[in-house]
């Protein structure tokens, strides 16, 4: 049972799929693990850490695929790794597959069987292995100290002798993982915050952390959140009312953090220019959702953008990846918890239950063909299903 670790080829990705000490986990099981060579140097992990380690270094990527039963990699294999991964083995990654279905396509036909993290279930089972909730956390935090980078002003009170220096005002717009990591960072570091979220329950998470609630509670907002903890997409009369509401508020704010992101969907705009042209001359919009198309209507993917009125907006891709060794080891130790589940540790081979719910909810693609109800083809006799939006923050 080989276990391949390529390096990452997409973007600028700094993450990797397997640290040394899921590597040694690995090997207990009874994997021969090979890693690409210089695959984990962007998390500050060495060759010579995973020899350690037990695992062997590969020269290129397509010796480290070579025999292997199972593939690990942080984002969804390139065009030109597909087609080197070995028939019949399992691809476990972030596949991001809605609007690529042609990837998905590509997959099945090279004969692997795709397992996309991204749609672990949410429950009390899969929790370690929740990849969204591991990165998120990360992405939180890490906007808050990007926000305040560029801000260029201190975020506590200070009384000092030559004066008192101002808590800086924070606003978190969407309350998942990612949000509440950024409330809770915020806090810590003296802000003072005030946050958003269209699900109900989410109030009494933000006020337990010292932030204010903000929003239009009205009927709808009552009946927001989905039996899975998302939050449905709002209608347009809601969307206009709660953007008046943050619309002044969003004026006096001296940094502004936002988190929705709709799977499958563009990410919801919750920041018009009109609402940039308030702000204040040297604030920040820190923009997590901008390689969906942002939640800022200003935001440019990869950039930093100053307004004539002097707002940054920062649009940093692949936020986890700004704190490379941290995410790498949360999303090695994710992706360990479930390949585990594929293992039958008496015989030390795979055993994949294909009737696991695990396996069912994030299998993409599996003998060929296409398998997930959400892009598997439908008959035409039957209507296509049509998917409640959810915020997915984390």
């Amino acid at each position: 049972m080989r276990i391949a670790v390529p390096a990452e080829t997409q973007g600028a990705e700094t993450r990797v799929a397997a640290t040394p000490e899921t590597v040694r986990k690995f090997i207990g099981l009874g994997a021969e693990v090979v890693v690409e060579k210089g695959a984990g140097l962007a998390s500050g992990i060495n060759d010579a850490d995973y020899e350690a380690a037990g695992a062997s270094i590969a020269k290129n990527a397509k010796d480290a695929l070579k025999g292997a039963a199972i593939v690990l990699k942080v984002r969804r294999p390139a065009e030109a790794e597909i087609a080197a991964l070995p028939a019949g083995a399992l691809v476990v990654a972030t596949m991001d597959p809605y609007g690529n279905e042609a990837a998905l396509e590509a997959l099945a036909k090279a004969n692997v069987a795709a397992f996309a993290m991204e749609f672990m279930p949410r429950i009390t089972r899969a929790q370690v292995m929740d990849v969204l909730s591991s990165q998120a956390n990360l992405a939180g935090y890490r906007a808050v100290i990007d926000g305040a980078a560029e801000y260029g002003r201190a975020l506590p009170m200070m009384m000092t002798a030559a004066g008192t220096v101002p808590a800086a005002k924070i606003f978190i717009m969407g309350v998942g993982v990612a949000g509440l990591q950024a409330i809770a960072t915020a806090r810590r570091l003296g802000a003072i915050v005030t946050a958003t979220d269209v699900r109900p329950a989410t109030k009494e998470q933000v006020e337990s952390l010292g932030a204010k609630f903000l929003a239009v509670e009205d009927d709808e907002f009552k009946q927001a959140q989905t039996a899975g903890g998302y939050a449905k997409e709002m209608s347009k009369e809601y969307q206009a009312k709660q953007a008046e509401l943050t619309a002044s508020h969003i004026a006096k704010q001296d940094i502004v953090i936002t988190t929705a992101l709709i799977p499958g969907r563009p990410a919801p705009k919750l920041i018009s220019a009109a609402m940039v042209e308030s702000m204040k001359a040297g604030s920040v919009i820190v923009d997590l959702a901008v390689e969906r198309g942002g939640n800022c209507e200003l935001a440019k993917p990869g950039e930093v953008v100053t307004t004539a009125n002097g707002v940054k907006i920062v649009g940093h891709l692949n936020v986890p990846g700004r704190l490379p060794a941290t995410s790498s080891s949360l999303y090695a130790k994710n992706l360990f918890a479930f390949v585990e589940t594929l293992i039958d540790k008496t015989e030390k081979k795979l055993a994949v239950n294909w009737e696991d719910e695990l396996v069912k909810a994030t299998a993409l693609t599996k003998d060929g063909a296409v398998i997930h109800p959400n892009f598997a083809a439908k008959p035409a006799s039957k209507p296509e299903p049509v998917a409640e939006g959810s915020v997915n923050n984390g």
